[in-house]
């Protein structure tokens, strides 16, 4: 059954129709959002925040960085996704537990990798995604195209080193080929009978330096199996757990290089492989056609984890790049591998075009698109109402989250944002402030990945990475107080008529004001609510939270000794403090005087 979610909150992600946006949190349902923490990487920094775009921590790595089971940051060393050959992991503290270097010169590590756990060693080990180089002769001799010059030409291979920095295991495109053209070669095949090998002379695309452009892979430990995705419009399994042989490099890598280290299943262009239509113009050239293909572009292909909603499907961030849509727009997609025609869940792998596909029409005619052929295998689609409020041309990513919602990632414009499962409402919306001129209050209009972010995560406060640790959030990035809207922001009504006025909340001045030794901060609230007294100084950054809990309706007071979250001394001058209550925010100046 195929589930869509064309619908988003109607106020909220309006982050790509302005010219100017204001950056960090701009809108929270905190009854509905997975309670957590945001982290991502961005200019070589790692962020991770709370809800509010409070700063809690920092790491001086920010590529591609997450959490590890072990309790490190993992990251790779550069700032370039599409360029990396060193990778560390860091305590909470910053320093190294674990490195790696890739030395050979023919092996280009980029975009992705992963620390996994190897169940044959019963031992951690570390994979990632690099680009291996092949010479024209290797091209020619294995059936290429002869009339083309594969000088500088590549084919991806995942790598597995173990915690020594030792190749333990390695699995390469090139030892899985197939091509129609030349009979005497021991690569030749029938195209459409071999999906378990790609087409060395696919049309249009020949071999080449970085010719597939994987950007993303994923470990199932269950299955022992990996999945990865190229950028040209499909992902492909293999299979680790028969192809490894342990405590044994040599055995392992030629064991992968067999047929039994061919695709399991593959997803997303089967005209790739002669089974299905590919995109094209219509006769009438100012139409077209996505054909069979059902991603392009896309990024962060991932198995959803055990226990969570949609567990065992692959989820991935759809760039849509390459499939003619007239309005082209980015989607997240849940595909179920076991379905077959009838829908049925076989437990098995099914090649999708046998599973056959569905006919959709576009919901609405302003969004100018043709008919799309989805997969039976899609069971859930999302995409935002308006097709210019969510799209990014590269990067990206997605997390299906515990309670079923979905963390979403938009690279080009260093948006993230939450969505609930069934409405598809937005709970949660940020963007990221740090630029290529730093730390910005206000996006103003400019080239994609200005301020760019390639993934986010979210991590529950007892993950491993955590747990223990000072949570105690600081200033935002960009030094201001929160501001942003919550539901009763976007659903509230405004009378127009009458003179009575709803009770309020109320922030008293705080006395004695001046004040040397310690002041006393009073507040009134009208009804519960989860409130919070912060301070700040006068250039917006943080300096302590008085106060951050459920309240019942009161009134409540506070002292503060003009010390901060650190116990130090604050400077003599001018601070403001601001009581939060729900959507509510009030705030207030005093001085101190040391």
């Amino acid at each position: 059954m195929l589930l869509t979610g064309l619908f988003l909150f109607s106020v909220s992600l309006l982050a790509q129709e302005s010219f100017m946006v204001k950056t960090e949190t701009r809108y929270w349902d905190h009854n509905r959002t997975y309670a957590g923490y945001t982290l991502f990487g961005t200019r070589g920094t790692t962020y991770l925040i709370d809800f509010e775009g409070h700063v809690i921590h920092t790491w001086a790595l920010g590529t591609n960085p997450r959490f590890t089971e072990a309790g490190t940051l993992l990251d790779a060393v550069g700032g370039n996704p599409s360029n990396q050959n060193q990778w560390k992991e860091l305590d909470w503290s910053g320093n190294v537990k674990w490195q790696y270097t890739e030395s050979r010169s023919n092996y280009h590590g980029h975009h992705d990798f992963a620390k996994i756990y190897n169940t044959k060693l019963g031992d951690s080990t570390f994979i990632f995604i690099a680009n291996k180089d092949l010479t024209a002769q290797q091209c020619l001799d294995a059936g290429c195209d002869a009339q083309y010059d594969y000088t500088g030409s590549q084919m991806d291979a995942i790598v597995e080193v173990n915690r020594a920095g030792t190749v333990i295991w390695e699995w390469w495109f090139f030892d899985h080929v197939v091509q129609d053209m030349y009979p005497a070669k021991p690569t030749y095949g029938v195209i459409a009978n071999t999906p378990g090998r790609i087409n060395l002379n696919i049309r249009g695309n020949h071999v080449k330096s970085d010719w597939l452009h994987c950007n993303s892979l994923d470990y199932n430990q269950d299955k022992d199996l990996i999945v990865l995705n190229s950028v040209h419009g499909e992902f492909y399994v293999v299979d680790h757990g028969n192809t490894f042989v342990a405590n044994d490099p040599v055995a392992s890598i030629a064991l992968a290089a067999t047929t039994a280290g061919d695709f399991k299943y593959r997803f997303g262009d089967p005209a790739k492989y002669n089974q299905g239509d590919p995109p094209s113009v219509e006769d009438n050239w100012e139409k077209a056609t996505a054909g069979n293909k059902q991603i392009g572009g896309a990024h962060d292909i991932q198995w959803i984890r055990p226990g969570l909603p949609g567990e065992g499907h692959f989820m991935i961030f759809s760039n849509a790049e390459n499939l003619f849509e007239l309005t082209p727009q980015s989607y997240i997609i849940e595909i179920n591998p076991f379905l077959n025609s009838a829908g049925v869940n076989t437990g098995n792998f099914v090649n999708p075009p046998d599973a056959g596909y569905n006919q959709v029409n576009s919901p609405d005619a302003n969004l100018m698109k043709e008919k799309k052929y989805i997969s039976k295998q899609t069971v859930w689609m999302f995409s935002s109402k308006n097709n210019t409020s969510f799209y990014s041309t590269i990067g990206s990513s997605t997390q299906r989250l515990p309670n079923g919602n979905t963390l979403i990632c938009s690279m080009n414009d260093g948006h993230f944002f939450e969505i609930a499962p069934t409405d598809t409402a937005i709970l949660w919306e940020y963007i990221n402030p740090m630029t290529r001129d730093g730390i910005k209050k206000i996006k103003t209009d400019h080239y994609p990945t200005y301020n760019g972010v390639f993934r986010v995560y979210r991590y529950a406060a007892d993950c491993p990475a955590l747990a223990g640790h000072d949570l105690t959030p600081g200033p935002t990035m960009t030094g201001d107080p929160p501001d942003y809207w919550t539901p009763d922001d976007i659903t509230a009504v405004q009378e127009t008529g009458g003179s009575a006025t709803a009770p309020s909340d109320q922030l008293n001045q705080n006395y004695p004001n001046p004040f040397s030794v310690g002041t006393t901060i009073e507040f009134d609230l009208v009804q519960a609510a989860d409130a919070s007294v912060v301070i700040y100084d006068l250039s917006g950054s943080y300096v302590k939270t008085l106060v951050k809990k459920y309240c019942i309706e009161g009134n409540y007071s506070l002292y503060w000794d003009g010390t901060n979250d650190k116990g130090t001394r604050v400077a003599s001058g001018m601070y403001f403090y601001i009581l939060t209550a729900d959507n509510r925010k009030l705030s207030k100046k005093m001085i101190y005087n040391k």
